[in-house]
Parts: C-alpha cells; structure tokens; sequence
C-alpha cells in the first residue's frame, strides 16, 4: 500500500564532504497533504528525489534553511535536471537572503546550454519558471491546506537560519535546521508528531577532527558554538512532547567505529519515544494511526 505522507531523509551527513563510504550531505523530501515539498538541496538531492520514485517534473516546492553548501549546492542542478526531465510548471524556493544571487549566477552559467536546449529542443524559458522568495520568521506559506512556518535558529556566523515547521491534514512536522540547542525551539515545535533534528556525537568529534586535516581549531568551535550534541536533540524533544525524533545531519556520518548503537546510547537517557537515526534514504511514514497511538 503506498504510503501518502512521509518524510525521507535523502542525505543525512552534517557537512559538505564526501569520502568513500560517507552518506550524502543533507537534503530531505516531505510529502503531506499530497504535495510534495523538498527541504534543502545538498550534494545528491536529485539522485535521491529520483530514489524516492518522485518524477523530477512534478518539482514545485523547495524550502532551503541556510546558506551553507552542504544545504543548497545542489539547487541549481536539481532544478536544472528537472527541467531536462519535462518540467514545465512554476516552482517556488523559499531561504535566507542571498539565493536570489545564488539562483541568478547559476542561470548565468548555464545559459549557453539553456538557450541551446530552448531553440533546439523546443523547451520553455528555464528563467521564468522559477520564483525565489526570501524567508523571514513567522508565517511563510498558508496555503492548499499547508501552513508553513519558519523561526530563526542559533547556527553562527549565519544570521540568517531556520527551522520550519510544517502543518496538514493533522500533521506537524519541524525540521530543526542547523542550530546550537535552543530551548525556544522546544515551545516552537510543541506537540509535533515528528522532530527532525540535527545531531552531533560527542565523542566521535576528535577522530572526526584529526580526519579532516586540513583546517585548525577554528572548526571545532565552530561545531560547539552552532551545532547539537544528540544528547540535547534528545532533551528538547522530550520537552517538546514531539511525537518521534529522528536525528539527521549527523555529524559524523561516516566512522566505522560509530554507528547507530552509539548514537541510540547518547539519546535514551533523555529520550525514551520513537527515535529514527538519519541514513541515506530513510523513509518514515507519517499516517493518522501514528498520531492516534500517540495521544
């Protein structure tokens, strides 16, 4: 039986690089009230829409949090393959101030082959068929039975970082974006049926850092001042009263010496309800019965 309402988490790494064996940076796709909406673009979004079995034409709705490249690198190049694959509609992104450059630039770049494929290929003008709408807090999108809402987050240097909230048909779910722990984001996200939170394992970041090798000790404070230890993401999901919890954009990913034991070990002290651990492709149901079993 298909499933109607679910989130994917199509990539589920912290961070913008790859290395062998490593899942893909985040990018997620929530279908809920049958629309289908793409939540950040990092590296392999479009690979895993296409994974989903979601037809790359049916593209009309694309939320990007911030302006990291692990969030949004692979924007253009989705929207750019989905134009290839037939798509001729409208679709509307919504982020941070900025993306209109980003967006701008990009068609810059591609438009000796844009303009090829529209004369030889008959296709309509990529360049009018996307609107790009700067997100601010507070309510962004009421509409079709969908309410969207985004609140600004804690993930310096930026400013300008969000989570989002997503409401439909009796379903709520809030995705934390990037962000240190922040305890207004427990009353926020209040009663949600499903808490999307960034994590990071505490004791895995030393082997993560010596891997790296290439930068000093600036990233590290740059991970304890804007991210989220799992043991956190775990308390405020438990404040929230959420419903579940998943754990994405994990940081790390991709050590064999840590895997989801570790990661189900920082958050049962703190948390003790349904919990999903981020990978590649995951795909958690959302259905009215989930909710019931939870009032």
């Amino acid at each position: 039986m298909p499933i109607d309402s679910f989130v994917a988490l199509l990539g589920s790494k912290g961070g913008p690089a790859i290395r062998p064996g490593s899942s893909m940076p985040t990018s997620n796709l929530l279908c809920i009230n049958q629309q289908k909406i793409v939540v950040d673009c990092g590296l392999g979004v479009t690979r895993g829409l296409v994974d989903q079995n979601m037809q790359l034409k049916e593209l009309s709705i694309i939320f990007i949090t911030h302006l990291h490249s692990d969030h949004y690198l692979e924007l253009g190049p989705l929207i750019h393959t989905a134009w290839t694959a037939g798509l001729k509609n409208k679709v509307d992104v919504w982020g941070p101030d900025g993306l209109q450059q980003y967006w701008d630039n990009f068609m810059v770049s591609m438009q000796a082959d844009i303009n090829l494929r529209i004369a030889d290929e008959g296709r309509p003008d990529l360049r009018g068929l996307v609107n790009i709408h700067v997100t601010d807090e507070g309510r962004v999108i009421e509409s079709n039975g969908l309410t969207v809402d985004a609140m600004r987050v804690q993930h310096p240097p930026l400013v300008d970082c969000f989570a989002l909230s997503f409401k439909s048909t009796g379903l709520h779910v809030v995705f934390s974006g990037d962000t240190a722990p922040l305890d207004a984001l427990a009353d926020w996200a209040a009663g949600c049926d499903l808490l999307i939170h960034e994590a990071m394992l505490e004791e895995a970041l030393p082997a993560l850092f010596a891997r790296i090798g290439n930068t000093d000790d600036r990233l590290m404070k740059h991970w304890m001042r804007s991210h989220t230890f799992a043991h956190d993401a775990a308390k405020l999901a438990n404040r929230s009263m959420a419903g579940a919890l998943a754990l994405t954009h994990l940081i790390p990913s991709d050590d064999p010496a840590f895997g989801e034991t570790d990661w189900k070990k920082a958050v049962q002290p703190h948390w003790q309800g349904k919990l999903h651990v981020g990978q590649d492709g995951l795909l958690i149901p959302l259905t009215p019965k989930d909710i019931e079993s939870k009032l």
